[in-house]
C-alpha cells in the first residue's frame, strides 16, 4: 500500500492519500519527472516495461509520485534509484518549474508535477534498479526525442513538460 501526503493547490499538505484510490477534487498529489543530461546534451529516456499498466514500452523520463513524508527532491532521487539504479548527486539538481495539472486527456489527474533536471556522465546499469518497472534506457538529442513524439513511441502526456525543459536548458551549456 503507497501512501502519498495530500496537497491543496497552494501545495500546502492536507491530508493522507492510497494510491489507487480516486483523489479527492481539492487534492492533489505531488509527480516528479526528472530528466537527466549528459555533457553532450544528450538526454537518458527509459522504456516502460510491458508490464505497465500505463504506456507499456513507450519512452519517458524517469519519474514518479513522491511518498508520504518526501520531499520532491528526496522523490526525484528514490525515483532515479528505483527506476534505472542511479545515485545522482542532490546538489547538483536544478528544479526547473512545477505545473499543476487537474485533467490529463480529459481525465482528472490532479497532481502536482516537480520537474527536475540533473547532470550526469557515465554508464546506466539497470541491474542496479530496485523495480522492475523500466525495459532498457538510452541517451538520445532533443532532436530525437522530438522524433519518439511524432511517431507516438513517447508518453505524449510529457510533452509539453519536455519542451520547456529543452527551452531552459541547463548547468550553462547548449540544449
Amino acid at each position: 500500500m503507497e501512501a502519498w501526503d495530500l496537497y491543496n493547490r497552494q501545495r500546502q499538505v492536507i491530508g493522507e492519500h492510497i494510491r489507487g484510490i480516486e483523489l479527492p477534487e481539492n487534492g492533489f498529489h505531488l509527480v516528479v519527472h526528472v530528466w537527466i543530461k549528459n555533457d553532450k546534451g544528450e538526454y537518458l529516456i527509459a522504456q516502460r516495461a510491458a508490464n505497465r499498466p500505463t504506456f507499456p514500452l513507450k519512452w519517458e523520463c524517469v519519474g514518479g509520485s513522491v511518498l508520504k513524508g518526501e520531499t520532491s527532491l528526496q522523490g526525484a532521487l528514490r525515483e532515479v534509484r528505483e527506476e534505472v539504479g542511479l545515485s545522482l548527486d542532490a546538489g547538483e539538481g536544478r528544479l526547473v518549474f512545477t505545473k499543476i495539472r487537474e485533467t490529463v486527456d480529459g481525465k482528472r489527474f490532479n497532481d502536482i508535477v516537480d520537474v527536475w533536471l540533473f547532470p550526469y556522465d557515465g554508464a546506466v546499469d539497470l541491474s542496479k534498479a530496485t523495480t522492475d518497472e523500466v525495459a532498457q534506457v538510452r541517451w538520445i538529442s532533443a532532436e530525437e526525442i522530438g522524433e519518439l513524439f511524432a511517431s507516438g513511441e513517447m508518453v505524449h502526456t510529457i510533452k509539453d513538460l519536455f519542451y520547456i525543459v529543452a527551452e531552459q536548458g541547463a548547468f550553462g551549456d547548449a540544449v
